[in-house]
């Protein structure tokens, strides 16, 4: 981070507009890293203001991709800071910006970044749903996921095709405890058992242990509303529950 401050010393604005953008997007990147790691804000907010410099002159005549990428940048430092504010503000930007990423990353152009791009939508999205009235948010965040999937395949990048999995069955678990029916909750289900192909508690204990855990809760639903049908889901439950607890 240091380094990036230093280079925008002699990589200035007016000497080297393109070089400056790019040095900016890296202390962006740099920032928002550590504000991951940091329990304040102070780090991403410059984070943001970083990615927002940089897209001054990374603009989509001149240079759309790394205006795209800068773009899909700043909606994720934007989508950490929104989890740790209360509004929707920030959630809401970052919606923004990931939107108008899309537009140049494209998936016949880049189908990987597009796919990466569409679960950072979906995640944005499924934040704003969890934070707002109906089901529209959620509804968005379940198609957002199920375009990555397009893309993000179990063959191509296993771990990544498994992650999108268990974000689409949170999606699928909060749709379903807004409807009256199950159809949601088996969905979700179905999607976090696919995530446990791939995430695996030899793999990636801890991720095996939380989508075990998001697995039971989606059974626990389902089984409160096929309450006249026997025990089989709350047994299920448990067992993913148990399952989870080992980690």
């Amino acid at each position: 981070m240091a380094a990036y401050r230093a280079a925008l010393e002699e990589r200035t604005r007016e000497q080297v507009p393109l070089d400056w953008a790019m040095t900016q997007n890296n202390l962006g990147t740099a920032l928002s890293t550590l504000g991951e790691r940091e329990s304040g804000t102070a780090r991403l907010e410059e984070a943001v203001a970083a990615y927002r410099a940089a897209l001054e002159e990374y603009t989509r005549e001149q240079v759309p991709l790394q205006w795209a990428t800068t773009q899909n940048n700043l909606g994720a430092a934007l989508s950490t800071l929104g989890k740790r504010e209360s509004g929707t503000a920030r959630l809401e930007e970052a919606v923004a910006d990931y939107r108008a990423a899309l537009t140049e990353l494209t998936r016949e152009q880049v189908p990987l970044q597009w796919a990466a791009t569409q679960n950072n939508l979906g995640l944005a999205l499924f934040g704003l749903g969890e934070r707002t009235s109906g089901t529209a948010r959620l509804e968005e965040a379940v198609a957002a996921y199920r375009a990555a999937l397009m893309e993000l395949t179990r063959e191509r990048v296993p771990l990544d095709w498994a992650a999108t999995e268990n974000n689409l069955g949170n999606a699928l678990l909060a749709l379903g405890k807004h409807e009256s029916g199950t159809a949601r909750l088996e969905e979700a289900v179905a999607a976090y058992r696919a995530a446990l192909e791939e995430r695996t508690r030899e793999r990636v204990p801890l991720n095996w242990a939380m989508t075990q855990n998001s697995l039971g809760n989606a059974l626990l639903a389902l089984g409160e509303r096929e309450s006249g049908s026997g025990t089989a889901r709350l047994e299920e439950a448990v067992a993913a529950y148990r399952a989870a607890l080992q980690e």
